[in-house]
């Protein structure tokens, strides 16, 4: 279980394909809030790149979850690539970034609160989306 003490600002990371329903970005993000004994009150935003900035998925579960969602350019999210779990060439081909949804988290976390950010969750990959945590320090 996460120290939520150690965590005050928790973000999601999203990352999706084109057309992901927002049934599959809300399945994923309940499945690792129970697996890691989590609430959806505990989460300030949530995260991704610029090129899903319309993306009606991500649209409607920061709706649903009353959450603002923050997009960053591949450009920003950049100099997070060498602290990702996972480094995806697919996604650096399709984005300009290795991995949306562990460095949208990362960058949002540090954006809320200056200083370094940690993951606290790791990539996990559901259907056609990916979701990650993270936390400032």
């Amino acid at each position: 279980m996460i120290d939520m003490r150690a965590a005050p600002a928790l973000v999601v990371g999203l990352g999706c394909r084109k057309g992901c329903p927002v049934t599959t970005l809300r399945a994923l993000l309940e499945q690792v809030l129970q697996a890691h004994r989590l609430e959806s009150g505990q989460l300030l935003a949530l995260a991704s790149i610029d090129l899903k900035r319309n993306e009606p998925g991500l649209l409607q579960l920061a709706d649903q979850l009353a959450l603002p969602l923050t997009c960053f350019s591949s450009s920003q999210l950049a100099p997070y690539a060498s602290r990702l779990s996972h480094r995806s060439q697919i996604a650096f081909e399709r984005s300009g970034c290795y991995g949306v949804a562990e460095s949208a988290a990362l960058a949002l976390a540090e954006q809320l609160h200056p200083g370094p950010a940690r993951l606290l969750i790791p990539r996990q990959k559901y259907a056609q989306a990916t979701l990650a945590l993270a936390a400032s320090r």
